[in-house]
């Protein structure tokens, strides 16, 4: 299924359903009086927060939403038929805009938003008679439904944000801590849509991980995947930042880095990252970070964690080293993020 996470959606409510002007025909009633039934009201459209779903694909096929019109009243002071609401599922984490304005964040598992009211049925003439007028010959017509054109924007929920540049391992880890099954090869960009995976905690505690994508140099200017999926780490209570130096570390086989080497690496490799999440949003850059050195069955990634992980716990986040090759260190990983989520 095809990953869609904004799409402009033009909605309208049900119109209201007319009143008439009747009168009552009866053989021994020559002057029965007035009797027109009152219009039905218009049907609403509402948007519920669905956690089966996780792309606004269905809304791109169709954009357009109207619910029922209320029926039209009726003689012997029968009311028209309501028109039905039009209940529309999105995936959990949706926020709607209207105007450029924020009007509604579906974040939580069933909440619903009235996004259109449906019009108000028109009062029939059987309605406006009194004793200073018997014989109303008017009726109300139904009210217009509400119409908008608003924005969808999906910013997945999660508790946990997996960050760091292609290929370091992401997919590799939330496939092993998860039930999610991302794909995985040896080229960039792999991973092209976020994947959510859930960690299940004793106790019955589960973590939602996003794998974040698409994070390069200048990501925050909208290159490589670029800006595109930023957003949707703006909710998790924890970012879990991957390293792997034996990708910028490329030295003759026959040449051992230097420490300072290694250490510039890794540091560059980290603050590439943290600039490109504080030149999209100040509030990532102070959101609790976990940095874990991955791929820890290499020897160059043994002696980065060693040498540079000093330094970035001075920097306030706290190193791990795993492989998700050997298993070794995921444990550890895993009781980390347990405890700080």
């Amino acid at each position: 299924m095809k990953f869609i996470d904004e799409v402009s959606v033009s909605v309208r409510a049900g119109d209201g359903g007319g009143g008439v002007v009747a009168w009552t025909r009866e053989k021994f009633r020559p002057k029965g009086g007035p009797c027109g039934g009152n219009g039905g009201n218009g049907g609403a459209i509402i948007l519920f927060a669905d956690q089966a779903l996780n792309t606004l694909i269905d809304f791109s096929f169709n954009p357009e939403l109207r619910a029922e019109n209320g029926s039209g009243g009726s003689s012997n002071q029968m009311d028209g038929r309501a028109g039905s609401d039009l209940m529309c599922a999105v995936p959990v984490g949706t926020q709607v805009f209207y105007n450029g304005q924020l009007v509604a964040d579906l974040s939580v598992t069933g909440a619903r938003w009235v996004a259109a009211r449906g019009g108000i049925g028109g009062k029939g003439n059987a309605h406006f008679k009194s004793a200073t007028n018997q014989a109303p010959e008017f009726a109300q017509p139904g009210t217009t439904g509400e119409t908008f054109v608003f924005r969808l924007v999906l910013k997945s929920v999660a508790d946990i944000g997996l960050i760091g540049l292609p290929n370091v391992g992401k997919s590799t880890l939330i496939s092993k801590i998860t039930r999610s099954h991302p794909k995985i090869a040896d080229y960039p960009f792999t991973t092209i849509v976020p994947n959510l995976g859930v960690l299940l905690a004793p106790g019955g505690k589960r973590l939602v991980i996003a794998d974040i994508p698409g994070l390069i140099p200048g990501a925050h200017l909208g290159k490589g995947l670029g800006i595109k999926f930023l957003k949707h780490i703006e909710r998790t209570k924890l970012l879990l930042h991957l390293l792997d130096v034996s990708q910028t570390v490329n030295s003759p086989s026959d040449i051992d880095p230097s420490d300072q080497q290694v250490i510039n690496a890794t540091m560059a490799q980290y603050k590439c990252i943290v600039d490109e999440l504080t030149s999209f949003s100040l509030d990532l850059h102070d959101m609790p970070c976990i940095v874990a050195f991955s791929k820890y069955d290499q020897a160059i990634n043994k002696r980065s964690f060693h040498l540079a992980s000093p330094l970035i716990e001075d920097l306030g986040c706290r190193c791990l080293a795993f492989s998700s090759l050997t298993g070794e260190g995921i444990d550890k990983l895993i009781d980390a993020l347990i405890n700080a989520a």
